[in-house]
């Protein structure tokens, strides 16, 4: 099993989820978070005054799939999420051990 984490704009994320959907994921984990990477923020004007925005709103996606689905997920996020412009954020892919679904005490990929 592999946990694939993807940060990216959050105008992007009905089409991803759409896109996972299309795959065959449909189970996942959505959180609102703030970062930034090369872009490193921005500067904004507010009632006159410049000030610099650190951190921008990105959108934190977090699926684990079996091995076999590995490659389509990622081509499915990566596609999906793309615009072609800075900050379009990043897919990360790790190893996990165990899942165990709570309900039912089902383990590995049956509890996915």
């Amino acid at each position: 099993m592999k946990k694939i984490e993807a940060v990216i704009k959050p105008f992007k994320l009905e089409e991803v989820k759409d896109a996972l959907a299309e795959v065959g994921i449909e189970g996942m984990t959505v959180s609102e978070v703030k970062g930034f990477g090369r872009q490193k923020g921005h500067t904004e004007i507010y009632r006159g005054s410049e000030y610099t925005v650190d951190f921008l709103p990105k959108i934190k996606l977090e699926v684990v799939v079996g091995d076999g689905n590995v490659e389509s997920a990622t081509k499915a996020i990566t596609g999906a999420a793309k615009t072609g412009k800075i900050g379009d954020g990043k897919v990360f892919v790790s190893s996990v051990e165990q899942s165990i679904r709570i309900r039912t005490d089902e383990t590995g990929d049956e509890a996915l």
